[in-house]
């Protein structure tokens, strides 16, 4: 994180959230060290070191800007909108049949981001590709707004073992469930078109 974007944050979450120095400790020592051990994974008797703070005051500061955190979620997560009939972008045009009748479309993707964990626990985080990181699934509405957030799953796990978590779990992304035959014979339509499709790419 730049120097520009730690400050954005700070202003955030003190305007935004109502995080407020304290006598002896200002808000950006306070987000410096919420970061230090959420990114770095860093240890309380460390981080109490490196601000010569005592632990029970870092654990009390942390606590206080994760609860800041957390407030920013009317910010930057929005409550899905349906999706009319007559949208015409055509990012979601393959998905007019399910916009009658679910009335609400999203799109997910999964991302790695890199971690640090100890070494006794960097083979469950290693991921495909030899990096250690957690497996973070992200769902958004047409206009590119988060609506839910999944992390904390290690780097080595599969995307739909992901999904399956996030549909299962309480409290879990809820996915409109109004499955139609007319739909249900638009989605094997789809999956044969792909199909033909890469075969004929593979026959020329």
């Amino acid at each position: 994180m730049d120097r520009a974007t730690f400050h954005k944050l700070c202003f955030i979450l003190q305007s935004v959230c109502g995080l407020k120095s304290s006598r002896r400790v200002c808000v950006s020592k306070k987000v410096a060290m919420f970061l230090s051990i959420l990114s770095h994974h860093t240890k309380n008797r460390c981080v109490k070191f490196a601000f010569k703070r005592s632990g029970e005051t870092v654990s009390k500061h942390f606590h206080s800007v994760l609860n800041s955190v957390l407030r920013l979620h009317v910010m930057f997560l929005v409550r899905p909108q349906p999706i009319t009939e007559d949208n015409t972008d055509p990012r979601w045009q393959q998905f007019q049949v399910t916009l009658s009748y679910s009335g609400l479309l999203m799109s997910s993707r999964r991302t790695h981001i890199d971690v640090h964990v100890p070494v006794s626990d960097k083979g469950r985080y290693q991921n495909r590709k030899g990096q250690i990181t957690v497996n973070v699934l992200c769902v958004c509405d047409i206009h590119m707004r988060f609506v839910y957030i999944l992390t904390g799953w290690e780097g080595s796990k599969a995307d739909s073992r992901v999904l399956r978590n996030a549909l299962n779990k309480e409290n879990g992304l809820k996915v409109p469930k109004d499955t139609t035959m007319e739909w249900t014979a638009k989605r094997d339509e789809i999956a044969l078109n792909m199909f033909n499709e890469w075969r004929n790419a593979i026959a020329n």
